[in-house]
Formats: C-alpha cells, structure tokens, sequence
C-alpha cells in the first residue's frame, strides 16, 4: 500500500479548499442576492443622477428597482416604482432633432406585442425649460404616457406604465417628476 506524502496531503487539502470556496460563491451569493430587496425608497428631497449630466426629482413614495436601475457616464437608466406604476426614464446618446426622437420612441413602443400609441404627440415643457413632445399608449392590462426630449446630444425618454386606477391616481406625481428633469449643459 502506497503512503500519501506531506505534499500530495496538502494538494488535497488546497484542492478540498478551492472546491468549497467555488461551493460557497455558487450557493452562497445567490442566496444573499434573494435575501435582498429589489427596490430601496429614494429621497424626493433631492435630484436622482440618471447618466450624461441628466437629474430628476423623483415622486414622494417612490421606490428605486435596482434590478433595472443602470446609472452611467454618459448613458443611464432609472426604473422609480409607485405601487404597481412603473415610471422609467433613459438617457442614451443621440444625433437627431426632437421629431425623430419622438418618432424612435413611438416605434419602439408599437414594435412590442399588444402596445399602440394612441393619439397624438403634444408639446412639454419642464421647470428649466427644456422642450420635449408627450403622449399616450395602450398595452394587454395597461396603459401608458411618454415624454421625449433632447439635450446636449442625448434623448432622455420617459414611459410610464399602469393599471388604468393605478395610473391615474399617480400620474400627477410622476408629472411633476417628470418637470424637474434636467441636464448639466455639458456639451459631449
């Protein structure tokens, strides 16, 4: 019978320790990450930085899901949640007029299965003067509002979604969210 030599004991034993280091992340971390809230309350006291120098205000009672919450340098997403309403805004890099941003914007709603625009796009203002278009659309149990403006080479769109007494109860809230968006002016 073979002996097993100091050194072959400890290759096992280092073995043994990296197999349940692997063990530990692979159970360990999944269980944490369930353990933790999706969403967090964020403070209606002070603007939320979106991406590319954008801020917004959120609503008083929201909640942040940090499942779809991406903050960057020059791009940013922010989903706010209100009860079952989800308020989301994006900003991405963008070389167009306000028109053709709406139009992206449209598109990529209607490209999805069940959703509509309905009816037309209308003029928006926020509290800094920043100019966008707005409208409505429909999905399976939901319906919807959007906002679109254009800064320093960036669209900043916003949807909102909801079941129609959800929505309506909130969309004053999230309207006046929506007014205190604003941009650093840095050009990029």
């Amino acid at each position: 019978m073979a002996r097993i030599t100091r050194r072959e004991r400890m290759s096992l034993l280092g073995a043994v320790g990296v197999v349940a280091t692997l063990a530990g992340l692979a159970f360990g971390l999944p269980a944490i990450d369930r353990a933790l809230p999706d969403t967090r309350p964020v403070s209606a006291d002070e603007p939320y930085l979106i991406g590319a120098g954008v801020t917004v205000v959120p609503p008083v009672g929201a909640t942040l899901d940090v499942t779809v919450t991406r903050p960057g340098g020059s791009a940013g997403t922010v989903l706010f949640r209100l009860g079952s309403v989800q308020y989301q805004i994006a900003v991405r890099p963008f070389d167009g007029d306000l028109r053709a941003a709406g139009e992206r914007l449209r598109q990529r709603i209607t490209a999805t299965s069940g959703y509509q625009v309905t009816g037309p796009q209308l003029g928006i203002t926020t509290a800094g003067g920043l100019a966008g278009l707005q409208g409505g659309y429909t999905a399976p149990g939901r319906s919807g509002r959007y906002v679109v403006f254009v800064a320093d080479r960036d669209s900043v769109e916003v949807t909102i979604s909801g079941a129609d007494l959800d929505l309506a109860r909130t969309l004053p809230q999230i309207e006046a969210s929506t007014r205190t968006l604003q941009t650093d002016g840095r050009d990029r």
